[in-house]
């Protein structure tokens, strides 16, 4: 290879941002000469290299970006300690055709029975797929979304959100909205309403949801449109938090 040859190719691969080729390749044609491998062997592996190394970018990158609190995967959720859960149901969720469908999914259950655990599980599983994902908590989601309205930029509040392919609202009922907060929470559920997918935990019944808004008309409207496609999860089991301490011999003794 002439040097001006070369000195093309290293240039045209940093123009083109190819730097997992520009990195490699003089170490791999000297191997590739000894191997006798042929023109389309080196132009296959190279070019394999540099889309492993983007799509291991890109999903650390989208993994950062999913705001996610902690990093729970499905292998870890023990599934033999809550029975009520269907494992068929929890198969089928995992591979994410609800979210290529742009359905919902509802995590129930009282605190510390796995429903965040699960939510997040769903997210990374959805993340290294190639999804976009964002978790955040109902309350926090809500002030975002009131603080936006006050200023004038709800819109482009609910376009952030939407460009998410799975969006996860953790804990949805530990704290009521106001009528503002909820009518904000509306125009979000509406405006991802059968284009993207939505995940919620929470430990209220559907019946306690007009409690959450505190307006049942609302609440009404928002489970129709939450609930046209979508998968609920009941978990009535008990709590892995309780199950840890009892373990450790930390439960208080009842009189």
């Amino acid at each position: 290879m002439s040097n001006f040859a070369y000195e093309r190719l290293h240039s045209n691969l940093q123009h083109l941002k190819l730097d997992t080729i520009e990195s490699i390749v003089d170490n791999y044609l000297e191997i590739a000469a000894k191997d006798g491998k042929t023109t389309l062997e080196v132009l296959d592996y190279l070019i394999d290299q540099e889309k492993q190394i983007k799509e291991n970018t890109a999903r650390e990158r989208k993994m950062r970006l999913a705001m996610f609190p902690v990093h729970k995967r499905l292998e870890d959720f023990d599934l033999d300690f809550q029975p009520s859960i269907d494992q068929m149901v929890i198969s089928d969720l995992a591979s994410l055709r609800f979210v290529r469908n742009a359905e919902n999914l509802v995590l129930l259950g009282p605190p510390g029975v796995g429903k965040s655990h699960l939510a997040i599980a769903m997210g990374i599983e959805a993340v290294n797929a190639g999804f976009k994902v964002y978790f955040v908590n109902a309350g926090a989601l809500v002030e975002g979304l009131k603080s936006a309205n006050l200023k004038g930029i709800l819109e482009k509040k609910l376009k952030f959100l939407a460009k998410y392919d799975m969006l996860i609202i953790d804990e949805m009922g530990n704290l009521p909205f106001d009528s503002e907060g909820a009518h904000c929470f509306f125009q979000l559920v509406s405006r991802r309403y059968e284009k993207s997918s939505m995940i919620f935990t929470s430990n209220k019944s559907y019946g306690e949801w007009g409690e959450i808004f505190h307006d049942h008309v609302i609440a009404a409207a928002i489970l129709d449109r939450i609930l046209h496609h979508c998968t609920t999860v009941n978990i009535k089991g008990e709590s892995y938090r309780l199950k840890e301490r009892r373990k450790h011999g930390l439960t208080t003794m009842q009189k």
